[in-house]
């Protein structure tokens, strides 16, 4: 049997300062969107915003529903609406950021399973990397591809 190690780079940062303009503009918007979570079950707001090749910023907060699991994350609202609006634009990138309580939080927000997946179609549609941008407080991550969140992962040609 040979053992093969996975290898992912995340970059890390203190604080927003540390970003570039453009990462730091995303994530302020995902962080804003927090604001529109629709969250009475579990307080956690979170807020993605998307950044399309054609300069769109798109932005989408988590849904839930009584009837869990039929409520909706933040990465998906976005992305989902990003691309049925702008189908011929590829998705560069999507910050993420959450708050409880009104709160932001201290530590960064990870996307669950399913929005990792949905990320690396999006990612396969277009061929090309799509940043990952994961704000909290405390620090900031950042992953380059969505591969690096989901390295053994669901592919077409599966």
């Amino acid at each position: 049997m040979n053992i093969k190690k996975i290898e992912i780079t995340v970059y890390e940062a203190a604080d927003i300062r540390e970003l570039s303009r453009e990462d730091a503009a995303l994530l302020a918007k995902a962080a804003e969107a927090t604001g529109n979570a629709y969250a009475p079950y579990s307080q956690f707001h979170v807020g993605a915003a998307v950044l399309l090749e054609n300069g769109e910023v798109i932005c989408g907060s988590n849904q839930e529903n009584a009837a869990y699991p039929s409520g909706l994350c933040a990465e998906r609202v976005a992305l989902f609406y990003a691309t049925s609006r702008f189908p011929e634009a590829a998705v560069r990138a999507i910050a993420i950021h959450s708050s409880t309580g009104g709160q932001a939080g201290p530590e960064p927000v990870y996307p669950c399973g399913a929005c990792r997946q949905v990320l690396l179609e999006c990612e396969s549609r277009s061929g090309r990397p799509l940043k990952v941008i994961m704000g909290g407080v405390q620090k900031i991550q950042i992953v380059n591809s969505a591969s690096e969140l989901l390295p053994l992962n669901f592919h077409l040609s599966h």
